[in-house]
């Protein structure tokens, strides 16, 4: 197999693009599809500031690094939520969440940027698998808590926009889940950018959207990209996991299935605006962010917790950055305008 540029022997096959690629020539054409895919949907400028939702996975470490490359400027933020080797809570230190933090602070040093390290102990004083409520599952709150978390830095922390490492398979299984039960609102939200609303629920792009989980593996893996290779053992019998098999036996049959299904929806997506429209957008009594009742998800979920109290992140500095950028903030009081 030849690549489809140099003529050179190919080492990665890419089927949706109808292409097979060698080594360099592959890690060039990866970063310049993601800054067509930014410009495509007018995700973000090289003027404004970028918070990089970094997990320690092949998806958000490759990320943060092609958008250092491509010149934006780009920080990082991880959360450590303490979970173990076993899916439970771990000692501080061990386990799987304390090496996919590890794995996030290697490529931070090599990136030489800024990285937001939020231990969950010294924020909620308590582990995800330990904030887990009833028969609440776990990746369900691990969810809340990320939002919220990245939503959070990325205000007071003086952020335009949130960047996260969804990749095709990714959003071609949300949007599946989604339509299955027919979520009107989850279906107005869904798509490559979600503009911000009022002052404090920032915008998120996804500047991966078009790359299926094998491309940006096969990225990680030329480019000597850090990342760690177990999966969170909780994701176990997830959902979406059952929805990315049954994708990937469509795409076998009907190649280039996941894409034609994301773009088709997304020609419709005005169709569901309404849905978003109609949400109320106040804010959180106890801390302040938005949240269309009183107490957010988040602060329901945790309490009176440290990370629920306005300004909390006033004390914190992102390592590697030169000085504290951290402004303290006031709630707005429920209900108030942005």
């Amino acid at each position: 197999m030849r690549c489809k540029i140099c003529r050179a022997r190919a080492v990665a096959e890419v089927p949706q693009h109808h292409m097979a690629l060698c080594r360099d020539c592959y890690l060039e054409w990866f970063p310049r599809y993601t800054q067509k895919t930014i410009d495509k949907f007018r995700m973000m400028s090289r003027e404004e500031r970028v918070l990089v939702a970094v997990s320690g996975g092949k998806d958000s470490q490759t990320l943060w690094r092609v958008l250092v490359e491509l010149g934006y400027a780009a920080d990082g933020v991880v959360i450590d939520l303490g979970i173990g080797d076993d899916g439970g809570a771990a000692p501080p230190g061990e386990g799987y969440s304390a090496e996919s933090v590890a794995c996030v602070r290697r490529l931070a040093r090599r990136l030489e940027r800024p990285l937001w390290v939020i231990d969950l102990r010294e924020a909620m004083g308590r582990t995800v698998p330990e904030v887990r409520r009833g028969r609440r599952p776990v990746c369900s709150a691990c969810g809340v808590v990320k939002r919220y978390v990245m939503n959070r830095v990325a205000y007071e922390g003086g952020y335009d926009v949130i960047a996260t490492g969804h990749n095709l398979d990714d959003e071609a299984a949300a949007l599946f889940g989604n339509v299955l039960s027919w979520d009107t609102y989850y279906l107005s939200r869904q798509g490559p950018v979600s503009p911000q609303r009022g002052e404090r629920l920032m915008r998120k792009v996804k500047p991966f959207c078009y790359f299926t989980e094998r491309e940006t593996a096969m990225y990680a893996l030329l480019s000597g990209t850090p990342y760690y290779h177990e999966e969170c053992p909780n994701a176990v019998g997830a959902t979406t996991i059952s929805y990315k098999e049954l994708l990937n036996r469509l795409e076998v049959t009907a190649r280039g299935s996941k894409r034609r299904f994301l773009d088709g929806f997304l020609r419709q997506r005005a169709l569901f605006r309404q849905a978003a429209e109609e949400m109320p957008l106040a804010y959180c009594e106890r801390c302040g962010m938005p949240s269309p009742v009183q107490l957010c998800g988040f602060c329901r979920m945790v309490g009176d917790a440290p990370l629920t109290r306005p300004g909390a992140l006033g004390a914190l500095r992102p390592e590697g950055a030169p000085a504290p950028r951290v402004p303290q903030t006031d709630p707005a009081p429920s209900g108030a305008p942005a």
